[in-house]
């Protein structure tokens, strides 16, 4: 009898485990946000953020980037991943696919993650008012405010949310970690380009990391705890 109760009681316990490690993953992202937002308003950031910026352009010569001549059109390229427009068109284009499988809800939930998530970055920034770097020249056009990173906290939010629905969908293991390794691999080239581009701070694309990171995961919680009861 207690053979047969031993497997219901593991699988009972282990889904709120794994929850509350996913909390504690989001509050973990969310204080590292906040600790970086509260280095740099104190400028204790500003020492290595300059020495960073400073290490991708040609000593001497804040205009000229570091590495051979193409790879500053890569990293435009790189950048423009992470911008509005094309990941505007994702999140279209993985909702319309969603509605089409039948996964209206969570096609509403990535749409709602995706832009209440935007929305948050937009308001931070302007709270902030951080202006963006002057050390080195912009190598792109900039004219928002510079912390958190848009680039770099969107990229986390759009690509790892969508990574995690993909994964939902796909039955192997070793295809779900692809997915996922994929979708982090963009985020941190994207968030690297803009430094090498010199339109953010380090401390600005850490930022973002965090703060999309951690939104995308407490979205991701809260679709599989929306499965769990409908399923209930």
């Amino acid at each position: 009898m207690a053979s047969l109760q031993l497997p219901r009681f593991r699988d009972s316990l282990g889904l709120p485990l794994r929850l509350l490690a996913g909390l504690a993953t989001v509050a973990g992202l969310f204080f590292v946000f906040l600790k970086i937002w509260a280095e740099v308003a104190e400028g204790d950031a500003r020492a290595v953020d300059a020495a960073i910026l400073l290490s991708l352009r040609v000593a001497g010569h804040p205009d000229v980037p570091i590495g051979p001549t193409w790879l500053k059109q890569s990293m435009i390229e790189v950048s423009s991943l992470g911008g509005t427009t094309l990941l505007g068109l994702l999140i279209f284009a993985a909702c319309g696919y969603l509605v089409i499988k039948g996964a209206r809800i969570r096609a509403l939930m990535l749409a709602a993650a995706t832009l209440s998530g935007a929305g948050a970055i937009f308001f931070l920034k302007n709270a902030f008012g951080r202006p963006r770097p002057e050390l080195v020249d912009h190598l792109v056009a900039a004219q928002s405010m510079s912390f958190p990173s848009g680039h770099a906290a969107n990229s986390a939010l759009v690509y790892l949310t969508i990574a995690a629905l993909a994964s939902d969908v796909e039955p192997g293991r070793s295809a779900r970690i692809y997915i996922m390794a994929v979708a982090m691999t963009l985020t941190i080239l994207i968030g690297l380009s803009r430094l090498y581009l010199g339109v953010h701070w380090p401390s600005d694309v850490a930022a973002g990391w965090a703060l999309g990171a951690g939104w995308a995961l407490a979205w991701r919680l809260a679709a599989a705890r929306y499965s769990l009861v409908s399923t209930s």
